[in-house]
């Protein structure tokens, strides 16, 4: 695209703008993902708001109640955005009329994107000070910074120090001492600036392309929280799919919150700061009490960001709906054929407590029978209470496992109650179940438990069944697990060949598979340690087998060969010419017997 495409009149070029390069972000996020939903409700209706540096365009999709300006430093991201903003600078932060001030300015991808390597260089803090500059007396800074010792780097297979990528325009690291290494810094860099910071976001799985945002103050006192189990888990399960990961980071990600450095791993932070009305005003702004706790990217048709806000009286629901008109308000899953997602039940308080998940692989990984028992004794008796008088399950109890199931001493409850079955499950079938996505979960993801290695992951499902106290089969798990298959299928529209390949991807996970998912070293290696385990304990089989025969044929033949050996004796001749005449009466007496009693017939039949 070149300007003469791009709207007239909105396209400033003051010098320094980079002709032949993009830092518009590869991987985007349905409708912006929750930085769109967070800047939405900072954004008041008629703001005057700077995006500075590169975004998805959906953000600016999102922003439409607003006027927007964008200072970006390459030319075909400004004639790539040209059509959705009020105006587009080009050329870095020297571009910024001196005059110029908004209600809100936006650096959601960092303050080094910011700057053109063609014009004038300003530096981290420069281009800060230009920034708040242009944020008007009680305007608003949302800010990025990325965490140099963040979860993303700990996991990674090549180290960030490596990248020779023509992106890597600068070298992160935590020597850089132009640039803030954490949030504290960043609140001092900020501070000084004029600013005062108000909230702070936690970014997960990777700062850039978040799909979950977290309160990082929260995450420092609330370390226990299932919702923060909840979704820190499942941002980080699904955000590393595409390239092999040094360990596990969803699992990491969860230690990290309930040893109450969540925040301090993250990714990245989004910090909001604003700029007091006076110079001399020493109140904090109120501005923000009402902004979410938690923005969670759900992928749903009808529910776009699932949204919790932290009020006098609790955790409550919220979401945000897709910003697009072609998605009806209440859709729901790509099927409904097995189960949906209903946005209107994401209402009222979020029920508190430690996910069931985390409380079981902790009993597991501690070989706590007891602890097993109780609670899965508990679930199981929540589960019935539950079901209707034949026994069967509908709505959110249907789809109630152990990943979004609450625990508050000896209370149970659905943390998100939005996911509902289509039609009612058997009871039995439910917990089944909830108790096989577990087992595959503990024996895929190599956690050390205290039963036998040699159970697969039906055999484990039984067990668990009957620490609960049900006798399930394997039958039942069988059923659950076609379950299992309806629901997946259901959630991502697979059609009939697509279905039948998962259906036997599902029946055949082994307990020497590594998880779906995510390829992580640590996990593939326990994968391959339990396959080498397995694969000695067939061969030792294979052996004593192969020895067993052997000492069975050695048997055999001796025997043969004293056979053979008595056979041809003398006494074994004498004996065997004195046995066959006695051989030979004894035939003939039988042969004389049924004789008689042949002839002896048909005179009984006449006498009767």
């Amino acid at each position: 695209m070149t300007t003469e495409t791009a709207p007239a009149g909105r396209i400033t070029l003051p010098g320094g703008e980079m002709l032949a390069w993009s830092d518009l972000p590869k991987e985007r996020l349905a409708d912006g993902g929750p930085l769109a939903a967070l800047a939405a409700r900072i954004v008041p209706a008629g703001a005057r708001v700077l995006l500075a540096g590169p975004h998805d365009p959906a953000l600016l999709d999102r922003l439409a109640h607003a006027e927007v300006t964008c200072l970006l430093r390459s030319h075909p991201d400004a004639v790539a955005l040209a059509q959705r903003a009020a105006r587009v600078v080009v050329g870095g932060p020297a571009g910024l009329p001196d005059d110029e001030t908004y209600d809100v300015v936006i650096a959601a991808a960092g303050l080094d994107p910011v700057e053109s390597v063609e014009g004038t260089r300003f530096g981290w803090d420069g281009v800060l000070a230009r920034l708040v500059a242009a944020v008007r007396p009680g305007g608003a800074l949302l800010l990025r910074l990325d965490n140099p010792l963040g979860l993303h780097r700990l996991v990674a297979t090549s180290p960030w120090y490596a990248d020779r990528n023509d992106s890597a325009w600068v070298v992160g690291g935590v020597l850089d001492r132009a640039h803030p290494a954490n949030r504290e810094q960043l609140r001092e860099r900020l501070t000084g600036a004029g600013l005062r910071p108000t909230a702070c976001w936690a970014a997960y799985p990777t700062a850039g392309a978040a799909t979950a945002l977290l309160d990082a103050d929260q995450l420092d006192r609330d370390a226990g929280s299932g919702l923060f189990d909840a979704v820190l888990h499942g941002a980080c399960a699904g955000g590393f799919t595409t390239a092999p990961v040094l360990q596990d980071p969803a699992r990491l990600a969860v230690d990290a919150l309930h040893a109450g450095r969540a925040a301090d791993l993250a990714p990245g932070w989004l910090m909001l700061a604003r700029r007091p009305v006076r110079p001399d005003d020493q109140a904090t702004p109120t501005a923000d009490g009402d902004l979410p706790a938690v923005l969670a990217q759900t992928g749903q048709p009808g529910i776009g960001v699932l949204e919790v806000f932290d009020g006098p009286s609790g955790w409550r629901w919220g979401f945000t709906a897709p910003a697009s008109a072609s998605v009806p308000a209440a859709a729901p899953f790509a099927s409904r054929e097995a189960a949906y997602r209903d946005p209107g039940a994401l209402t009222g308080p979020v029920p508190s407590g430690r996910l069931l998940r985390t409380l079981l692989l902790d009993a597991a990984l501690r070989r706590d029978l007891a602890m097993l028992r109780t609670l899965l004794h508990g679930y199981a008796g929540w589960l019935a209470g539950q079901a209707d008088d034949d026994g069967r399950i509908a709505g959110a109890g249907a789809l109630a496992s152990t990943d979004n199931v609450v625990v508050a001493g000896e209370r149970y409850a659905v943390l998100d109650p939005s996911w509902r079955a289509t039609k009612a499950l058997p009871r039995d079938v439910v917990l089944a179940r909830g108790l096989w996505r577990f087992a595959t979960g503990l024996l895929t993801g190599g956690y050390a438990h205290p039963w036998s290695s040699t159970l697969d992951v039906a055999g484990l499902t039984v067990v668990l069944g009957g620490l609960a106290g049900h006798d399930l089969t394997r039958e039942t798990v069988a059923q659950a697990v076609d379950a299992e298959v309806a629901i997946t299928a259901a959630l991502h529209g697979l059609d009939t060949g697509n279905r039948g390949s998962l259906a036997a991807k599902l029946h055949a996970i082994e307990s020497t598979d590594p998880p779906v998912g995510t390829r992580s070293y640590q996990q593939l290696r326990e994968a391959w340690l339990r396959q080498r385990e397995e694969i000695s304990r067939l061969a030792a089989l294979a052996k004593w087998t192969d020895e067993m025969l052997t000492s069975r044929e050695r048997a055999l033949r001796r025997a043969e060969a004293t056979i053979g050996l008595l056979s041809g004796s003398l006494s074994y001749r004498v004996g065997r010419l004195a046995i066959t005449p006695a051989r030979l009466a004894k035939r003939g007496a039988r042969a004389a017997k049924r004789r008689a009693r042949s002839a002896l017939a048909p005179k009984q039949e006449e006498q009767q």
